[in-house]
């Protein structure tokens, strides 16, 4: 929840958030833009092509498992340390930080789930100004080229990325304050403008053209307004350790294509930043965020992927500091594209923010492939602290590349089978009788619904881990009613404390020192929904310790087992702060400013909360928490959301990129507020974001307390029943989307995936983001626009067939199909060659569901094969990880014979549920179906047959999904 004027505030507080904008847009001048950025600014006026930077590559340090050599910068004569690794699984690591600092630089803790395995280096060739390090077996090699310095990575003769191509690497030093009088060394800008503009325009000429040469200064970092001390409207931020921002380039030849570093309300594809600003990675609460925006939203995940018809590739940012991210291409004007506002409109050709000169490189891939001009996107990181640390993953499949950084910062968690169900959210539902009515609704008009949620107003005065006596004085038997009818409710707790000694969560983190604190040691308070709040340091372990041990049953009065948690406002949000967030110069446990570790701060609120959860089940409890805030390894912990969206067709719409982009980032449990959170929806549109939302990973209702109630039974019985059919069908697919959620869980690969992760040498999917799949076998296009009539659906790949889920009509693929809808169409189109498990008794929530009969459907192929498998196991422990007390079933249809089988034999999982149905998509008619189980029997089943489009529904095999069998068709 953004600040808002509806929110009822104190008065003081009020006069604070004022300035978000009493209209219902965000108010730009909140938030900065690269120009108002001291060190975005710094590193943007950088001009490419005339580095300072020189490797020493007489100091090459070859150890076991890396490579270490110094840099210079020739202007300040600083040292820096370049350090390389070569990683096992396709992987190549780059860290560059001083060689000799002043004081230590942060570098980020907690997002690696451990020290990568690393390939033993070798060099395999050297002359006067460069060497060739080998990576690894997979015969990727580096060349690094010693003036300017350089990288060059290459598989075979395929040049994959070039570092410092742009000669962009800029690192600002530690260094100590001067007065203004006093005689300063000049600055890596200076030095390549001046003394060393002639050596470092040598160092060009032999690259390649020299047509790019900057023809002015740039600017002067140490002593540039803004290095030591920066105003932003009423805020002032004292920067004791002056200029610290890192930057560096990457040039991707033959990539036109690049995705990710979510979070932005942006297309799937990112455009390039010319005419505006940089993609900005900064967690902030942006109230009625705009569209088609580079502008920093709620999470940060410094994610990039780059992809042809040839290759994936990724690019692995790890810095926690505010960070902005330039895209610029050699193709970016001679296409039809959107710059920055102007949206969907034609533009001509702009001046990109950087480009760099073709390399000797890009000539011979150029001489290679025939001449012409090679696509090319370069790629530029700026982040205001820490130091560089990249990781660069090489694919060459997209998978592969998601299961590389999924070896680095972990997979999604696999969430308790409930969080898979419907959400029904409000701010806020009043009190113990409107969660009972609303509760009532759900049972009375048969919608399904596993979850009630309770907003800021359930705690006494906002203080959280509390409920307000008058208005919910019976928690527990509130929470037992619901679990009596197999339900579940989440409230919200979030991390700023309200300041009241009577407090007692707030009296224990004061007398315990656990609160952020300002530069002058105080305790850092704020104002927020409580009012004056002060902000628990969630990078103390000892404080995600505590916290974590608030949610035991004893801590946490009036909670029970039933009861999950919802971490809003974790950016943190700070109303009364610069751009509504945390000063800058907060400090830290260990001494580390906030500039170093903003955008850490939402994943320490989840990863504390979840080991809250399940800590207080004795650690026998899948959590589910929900974090607004995120960055990389936040998947860990939860899900996430888009945030505080708005009823308006645009922002439906904009809900699948957003989620594509989170899931390609590793943050696979991902939805939008079905609805929107501000302003009312037509009954139209609550429906089609219902019908979207239920085919999306999370799926919740939400609202603002000013909207209109909008339960769905309270827009007519025709548009209930439309709301219902869709929130059931989500219910019928219950377990495939948990066996999706296990793959994603095992292997690292997004749920909802853009076609070109299965489909990657097809390049007319690289820019689709209206249509998807789920996991490999689902392709779905909601419908998001108002009075539409039909759709125009995609469907790729030569050769194969797609099913429609409805008619069951067969198409065959490639093509672009013209699709008519109705209110009632939620066009989806199941893969030939997949099956599908559905649970199609559906009733009021998940745990009801759990011992009923399955349905297969099996969609067949050209070639008359399909496969597919389902995952079982009780849906809230542990125990399929600790015990392996699960199953893992695979199903395949060939020769005319469905045959079920295990596959991973290490599970057992003693089970009733069975196979109630199989229907076979593209099926002739048998002349008999016979069941085949284990001990060798034959049983002829019933079956019925339509002869167009051509279906066999084959009734109660019986036998038990734990089982091995066979169906054979005679």
């Amino acid at each position: 929840m953004a600040a808002a004027p509806g929110r009822r505030l104190p008065a003081a507080l009020l006069c604070a958030a004022l300035c978000l904008g009493a209209a219902l847009a965000v108010d730009r001048s909140n938030f900065k833009t690269c120009e108002q950025s001291g060190f975005c600014r710094r590193q943007r006026g950088l001009s490419p092509g005339h580095s300072p930077y020189r490797a020493l590559l007489e100091s090459l340090q070859l150890g076991p498992d890396a490579a270490r050599i110094q840099l210079i910068n020739e202007a300040t004569k600083v040292p820096l340390l370049l350090e390389l690794w070569g990683l096992q699984g396709n992987m190549t690591r780059i860290r560059i930080k001083e060689l000799n600092p002043l004081r230590p630089r942060f570098e980020v803790p907690d997002v690696l789930v451990g020290e990568p395995p690393v390939e033993r280096l070798a060099v395999t060739g050297r002359d006067e100004g460069s060497l060739e390090l080998s990576l690894g077996p997979a015969g990727h090699r580096l060349l690094v080229t010693e003036k300017p310095f350089r990288m060059d990575l290459l598989q075979g003769r395929e040049l994959l990325c070039s570092v410092n191509a742009c000669g962009l690497l800029f690192f600002e030093h530690l260094r100590q304050r001067r007065d203004s009088d006093t005689p300063r060394e000049p600055t890596a800008e200076e030095g390549a403008a001046a003394e060393g503009q002639d050596e470092a325009a040598g160092g060009t000429e032999e690259a390649g053209d020299q047509s790019e040469k900057p023809t002015e200064t740039t600017a002067e970092a140490a002593e540039e307004p803004g290095s030591w001390e920066e105003t932003f409207k009423t805020h002032t931020d004292t920067k004791p350790n002056g200029p610290t921002s890192v930057g560096l380039d990457f040039s991707l030849p033959g990539f036109e294509h690049v995705y990710g570093i979510p979070e932005h309300a942006e297309s799937l594809r990112l455009r390039t930043t010319e005419g505006g600003d940089p993609y900005r990675l900064y967690n902030l609460d942006v109230f009625q965020y705009e569209l088609y925006n580079p502008m920093a939203l709620y999470g940060s995940v410094p994610l990039l992927l780059a992809h042809s018809a040839r290759r994936t590739l990724g690019i692995f940012w790890l810095n926690a500091a505010e960070t902005w991210v330039d895209i610029s291409s050699n193709t970016a004007g001679k296409v039809r594209g959107r710059g920055w506002g102007h949206r969907g409109g034609a533009i001509g050709v702009l001046t990109p923010p950087f480009r760099c000169w073709q390399t000797l490189f890009g000539k011979l891939l150029d001489y290679m492939q025939g001449g012409g001009e090679t696509p090319q996107t370069d790629v530029r990181w700026m982040s205001e602290s820490g130091i560089i640390d990249v990781f660069l993953l090489l694919g060459p499949a997209p998978a592969a590349v998601m299961g590389q950084y999924a070896a680095l910062t972990g997979t999604q968690a696999l969430p308790p089978l409930f969080a898979l169900g419907y959400h029904q959210s409000r701010w806020n539902y009043n009190d113990e009788e409107d969660v009972a009515a609303v509760e009532k609704g759900f049972e009375e008009h048969a919608v399904p619904c596993d979850v009630l949620w309770l907003d800021i107003e359930h705690a006494d005065g906002k203080r959280y881990f509390t409920w307000d006596p008058s208005k919910f004085p019976r928690p527990r038997a509130m929470l037992e009613q619901l679990a009596a009818k197999k339900r579940k409710m989440v409230s919200i707790v979030d991390p700023h404390i309200k300041v009241d000694s009577g407090y007692r969560v707030h009296a224990e983190l004061r007398s315990r020192g656990f609160y952020v604190k300002t530069k002058d040691g105080s305790d850092y308070e704020g104002w927020c929904w409580p009012g004056s709040a002060a902000y628990p340091d969630f990078t103390n372990p000892e404080m995600r310790a505590w916290w974590a041990s608030m949610f035991a049953y004893d801590q946490y009065e009036g909670s029970t087992e039933t009861l999950f948690t919802w971490n809003d406002m974790n950016e943190p949000s700070v109303f009364s702060g610069p751009e509504v967030t945390m000063h800058k110069d907060a400090v830290h446990y260990g001494g580390w400013e906030h500039r170093d570790v903003h955008n850490l701060y939402g994943l320490y609120v989840q990863m504390a909360t979840a080991e809250g959860q399940i800590q207080r089940s004795g650690g026998q409890h899948r959590p589910f928490v929900l974090s607004r805030a995120f960055f990389a390894g936040s998947q860990r912990y939860g899900a996430v959301w888009t945030g505080d969206n708005t009823a308006e067709w645009e922002h439906l719409k904009i809900s699948i990129p957003m989620c594509l982009s989170f899931g390609l980032a590793g943050l696979a449990f991902c939805g939008a507020d079905v609805g929107g959170f501000f302003k009312n929806p037509d009954a139209e549109l609550l429906v089609r974001w219902y019908q979207a939302g239920a085919l999306q990973p999370f799926f919740r209702a939400h609202a603002h307390m000013d909207t209109a109630r909008r339960e769905p039974w309270l827009f007519g019985e025709d548009n209930a029943a439309l709301i219902r059919g869709a929130v059931r069908l989500r219910y019928a697919l219950l377990p495939f989307w948990y066996t999706a959620f296990y793959h994603s869980h095992r292997h690292g690969v997004p749920i909802m995936r853009p076609l070109w992760m299965e489909y990657p040498e097809d390049t007319t999917t690289f820019a689709i983001d209206d249509q998807y799949l789920i996991d490999r076998a689902l392709l779905v296009h909601p419908v998001t626009e108002q009075g539409a009539r039909g759709v125009q659906v995609y469907l790729p790949g030569k050769g194969e067939v797609w099913y429609d889920t409805v008619s069951y009509q067969k198409h065959h693929a490639p093509q672009t199909l013209y699709v008519p809808v109705t209110m009632s169409s939620v066009p989806m189109f199941q893969r030939g060659g997949t099956v599908v498990p559905r649970q199609e008794r559906v009733r009021r929530s998940t745990e009801c569901m759990q011992g009923d009969p399955f349905t297969l459907y099996v969609a067949l192929s050209p070639q008359g094969t399909a496969e597919g498998d389902l995952f079982l196991d009780d849906g809230k422990s542990f125990d399929y990880e600790t015990k392996a007390r699960f199953l893992h079933r695979q199903f395949t249809f060939a020769g005319n014979t469905l045959t079920a089988s295990s596959a991973d034999p290490r599970g057992s999982f003693d089970t009733p549920v069975w196979l109630e149905r199989v229907v076979i998509l593209g099926a002739g008619k048998p002349g008999a179906v016979i069941l085949q189980p284990a001990n060798g029997s034959e049983t002829r089943l019933d079956f019925q047959h339509e002869a167009e489009p051509p279906v066999l529904t084959v009734r109660k095999p019986g036998v038990r999904m734990g089982d091995d069998w066979a169906i054979v068709l005679r």
